[in-house]
């Protein structure tokens, strides 16, 4: 009897959903203009019932091709890490930092549109890096370095600095990205770590000193 063995997903193919996503946000963003439509009414507007439709819309639409673009490669680079690494919690974690994000600026943020995949962007840099440092394993720290060396800077961004950026979708996002961590940290079984030839030696000199010194002991007991 063969049993089905989940496969992990190649990068390409996680590349590929994510890109699909930013697609859909260039070509909403080029309709806009194509047809001089303003959807910025369909952000997050908080407090206002009208509003809540911007949890499902906000971050598919952008104020100005500078802030799409902005947006554009943290999404691409921070997406496919997380499809890639941790495939299991993508699937809920993705979702909730979508929602999640949204429903925290709704309650919580000032009157205004909130518009833009920024809340995205912050939860899942700040899921890769704390979920990295709760496993401890190679892989995880590795791409908790790496995402932190590029997009270390968004940390910073949570809090208020100018008056037309939504501090609160950084802040929301980060939030649900950092509870996701925690709540998903062990859903994607670690990988077998690769031991290199001198690793190995190392680990052989180790044991065998080891075992010298066990029998030392008993001769001198």
């Amino acid at each position: 009897m063969m049993m089905d063995v989940e496969k992990t997903p190649s990068l390409k193919h996680c590349a590929l959903i994510i890109l699909s996503v930013i697609l859909t946000m260039w070509a909403i963003k080029l309709i806009e203009i194509v047809f001089s439509l303003d959807l910025g009414g369909y952000g997050v507007y908080p407090s206002q019932l009208t509003g809540l439709i911007g949890i499902l819309f906000a971050p598919l639409i952008h104020g100005s091709f500078e802030h799409l673009f902005a947006n554009t490669l943290p999404l691409f680079i921070l997406g496919t890490a997380l499809l890639y690494s941790y495939p299991k919690a993508a699937k809920y974690t993705f979702a909730i930092i979508y929602i999640g994000s949204g429903i925290g600026v709704w309650l919580f943020a000032r009157d205004s549109y909130h518009i833009g995949a920024s809340g995205l962007t912050h939860g899942m840099m700040f899921f890769l890096f704390i979920v990295g440092i709760i496993r401890k394993d190679k892989p995880s720290i590795a791409v908790a370095l790496m995402v932190f060396f590029l997009y270390g800077s968004m940390i910073w961004s949570i809090f208020p600095t100018e008056a037309h950026i939504s501090f609160e979708s950084h802040f929301f996002g980060a939030l649900t990205g950092t509870i996701c961590a925690v709540m998903f940290r062990n859903l994607d079984i670690r990988k077998v770590e690769k031991k290199y030839s001198w690793e190995i030696e190392d680990e052989e000199v180790l044991g065998g000193d080891s075992n010298r010194e066990n029998e030392n002991n008993r001769r001198t007991s």
